[in-house]
């Protein structure tokens, strides 16, 4: 097969590097890829938000298949487009419709998508610029603290503020409804705060069967001990020790099966991965928010655990045979440290020469921002840069591998938290 993947980060090397694996793949390109996934197969510059971009470059390629990384071109109804056109419609398409990708393009229709099939979410309200002053009361009077303000809209996985007054939470409303996420934020979303730890569940599905992934837990703020303001990732492990076969069988029976039950009622083609962020809070699994794809960084520890042929799970997908598959799992623990740049998650510099990728032992690189130039140099190009992944007997093991492979990485500025796993 002819396979293409859309996206440029850090999953998308990961999926670059099992994808690569498969006898199935006969060419692999990636768009626009990164200096890490030109080593899986070919770079290719194209915009992937431009659906009929998109649809000429499969068409006159012959592609056989693509794999939507990112969730841009999934709410911006790729999978839809690929399917409607003439020259496109038999391209196997990983990913959700449209319709089905609302479950992360808008965190207000996931809310009531979750209260339609009582599905365990935190009590929320909505708000848009036209309910400023019924946003504002809701804060002083009604909600309590800390608050928890999310963009409506997608917004690079940074939408989402936690006050812990109500004045800095209103500050924080009418900042967002005034633009701060720019669309993304012309509705917030406010919800109660759930106290407990978080993990991440995967599942693959052809909106009827599907099949569970290795468990994952990322580390969203910037800083050790989980401080200071979100980002995209910084690290994570796969499994999580506190992630049981009874807090599963929750998940299973209360999250996962009403969501499939969602999607078929609602006869909404579902097609990929969906991705639930949850929070176990006193051995019970609530849902934090959906995604429509996999999430980075955990699918560089969640694909290093998985032993079957990627491929392979996506024909069975297509073909609607996923209720025969058997998911194997690398009994290892991984573990994955994020090196950003300087200053992310705010401002940073770009082209930062990286050095020491030879002297890395034991781990896979799967490179984020960086750039080739013209030369050979291996540059930096956005704010999380590479992702260090380990495989090792125990979770702590594998971080100490990452982490010391990460210290023989070197640019300027380079910043990477030490204590991923820290809580667990």
């Amino acid at each position: 097969m002819r396979i293409l993947i859309l996206g440029g980060g850090g999953r998308e090397h990961a999926l670059a590097w099992k994808i690569s694996q498969s006898p199935l793949c006969k060419a692999l390109f990636i768009a626009p890829g990164n200096a890490g996934t030109e080593a899986h197969g070919t770079n290719v510059a194209l915009d992937i938000e431009d659906n009929e971009a998109i649809a000429r470059w499969v068409a006159g390629n012959a592609i056989d298949m693509v794999v939507v990384g990112p969730e841009a071109p999934l709410v911006n109804g790729v999978w839809d487009f690929l399917r409607q056109n003439e020259a496109t419609k038999d391209c196997i398409v990983v990913g959700p419709s449209q319709a089905g990708a609302q479950l992360e393009g808008s965190k207000a229709f996931a809310k009531a998508f979750m209260q339609q099939y009582s599905i365990p979410t935190a009590a929320y309200r909505e708000f848009t610029s036209e309910q400023l002053d019924q946003a504002v009361d809701y804060l002083r009077s009604e909600a309590k603290a800390p608050y928890v303000l999310k963009a409506d809209g997608l917004a690079a996985g940074k939408g989402v503020v936690i006050c812990e007054e109500s004045g800095q939470a209103v500050e924080e409303m009418k900042a967002m409804l005034s633009g701060k996420f720019g669309a993304a934020s012309s509705k917030v979303v406010v919800e109660e705060f759930l106290s407990g730890i978080e993990f991440s569940v995967f599942v693959l599905t052809d909106g009827k069967n599907y099949k569970i992934l290795p468990v994952a837990k990322d580390y969203k703020r910037i800083g050790e001990g989980d401080t200071g303001p979100n980002t995209g990732g910084m690290g994570a492990v796969s499994p999580p020790p506190f992630v049981d076969a009874t807090l599963m069988d929750k998940v299973e029976k209360r999250i996962i099966q009403p969501t499939m039950q969602g999607l078929q009622e609602r006869q909404m083609p579902y097609h990929g991965f969906i991705f639930f962020g949850l929070i176990e809070v006193g051995g019970e699994p609530f849902v934090i928010e959906y995604n429509c794809r996999l999430g980075d960084p955990e699918t560089e520890v969640v694909l290093p655990r998985l032993r079957n042929d990627l491929v392979e799970l996506f024909v069975a997908m297509h073909e609607g045979s996923l209720d025969a598959v058997r998911i194997e799992e690398d009994p290892r623990a991984a573990a994955t440290v994020i090196l950003a740049s300087g200053g992310y998650p705010g401002s940073y510099e770009k082209g930062k020469i990286i050095t020491g990728l030879e002297r890395v032992e034991g781990s896979i690189v799967f490179h984020a921002g960086t750039k080739r130039m013209a030369d050979g140099t291996i540059v930096t190009s956005g704010g999380r840069v590479m992702a260090i992944t380990s495989l090792a007997p125990d979770f702590r093991q594998a971080i100490a591998i990452s982490n010391a492979n990460a210290e023989r990485i070197q640019f300027e500025g380079k910043y990477f938290r030490k204590d991923i796993g820290f809580d667990l």
